[in-house]
């Protein structure tokens, strides 16, 4: 009797056994450009599932609402970088949740300091680890496992950027840097299981009014794993597209095919005496 009742309340208590979400900011006080890692762990939910980790700004603002991969063990963890032109002097409140319970878990993080950006400098903080003027020799170690196509419609106000990498677990980082070498943007993006990702970048904002050559920097892992980057012309806050070395080719042959067809045609065309 002993033996069953001891089996019995285990069971009950495996059967009723409840969701428990942890979740911690890396920081509790940080700068206005400062980047801020959220952790956490959570038990008794399908871990193929992601957590959404809800981030509201002290005006009451939804800033990002990711959906974040449980490893193996049980742990999560995001990387959130300032908001343009940088994050709001105040408290941020993130809150986690899993679509298999109805149990949530929060935790804050205090914005201090002066929101103004410093010019003609890079924002400390925002490109973490990153380095921003690698040599050239570093650069090629690291191309191979990533590649990365800016797409636009020319007088576009969006870039598409679309790219695939071998490290499909691993967030990727997005910085788009005004030809005067200013961050004007930053993103972030989880590739699919096959390594793809797609993401839209809106260029009318006042960060991009300065006219020139654009350059979008795809960077992934902590120690810069994969770096990969690609340029695009902004004109009056539209994107100009280049024509590149295939395109340009394709244009020059099919001007010279037009010539000849129009050469040809005017001498079988001409009047026999």
């Amino acid at each position: 009797m002993l033996i069953a009742l001891i089996v019995v309340s285990t069971g009950s208590g495996l059967a009723f056994a409840e969701t428990e979400i942890q979740v911690n900011a890396s920081q509790e006080n940080i700068g206005p450009f400062d980047s801020v890692i959220i952790t956490g762990t959570i038990t008794d939910v399908a871990d193929y599932k992601p957590v959404t980790i809800l981030v509201v700004a002290p005006d009451g603002t939804v800033v990002y609402s990711p959906f974040v991969s449980i490893q193996g063990d049980g742990e999560f963890k995001r990387l959130l970088h300032p908001t343009l032109p940088s994050f709001q002097t105040g408290t941020y409140t993130v809150t986690v949740s899993h679509e298999d319970t109805e149990i949530t878990a929060q935790t804050q993080f205090t914005v201090i300091g002066s929101g103004n950006i410093p010019d003609n400098r890079l924002i400390q903080g925002i490109a973490g680890d990153l380095e921003i003027n690698p040599t050239q020799e570093t650069l090629d170690e690291r191309r191979g496992g990533m590649t990365i196509l800016a797409e636009a419609v020319n007088g576009s106000d969006t870039i598409i950027i679309t790219g695939n990498t071998s490290l499909n677990e691993m967030d990727v980082t997005l910085i788009a840097s005004s030809p005067a070498g200013n961050i004007v943007t930053i993103a972030q993006i989880i590739p699919d299981t096959n390594g793809d990702f797609k993401i839209e970048l809106k260029v009318g904002a006042p960060l991009w009014e300065q006219d020139g050559i654009y350059t979008i920097t795809a960077n992934q892992g902590k120690a810069l794993e994969y770096r990969e980057t690609v340029q695009v012309e902004i004109r009056d806050g539209v994107v100009v597209p280049e024509f590149g070395v295939v395109a340009s080719l394709i244009l020059v042959v099919s001007i010279i095919a037009v010539i000849l067809v129009s050469t040809r045609s005017k001498l079988v065309l001409s009047p026999r005496y």
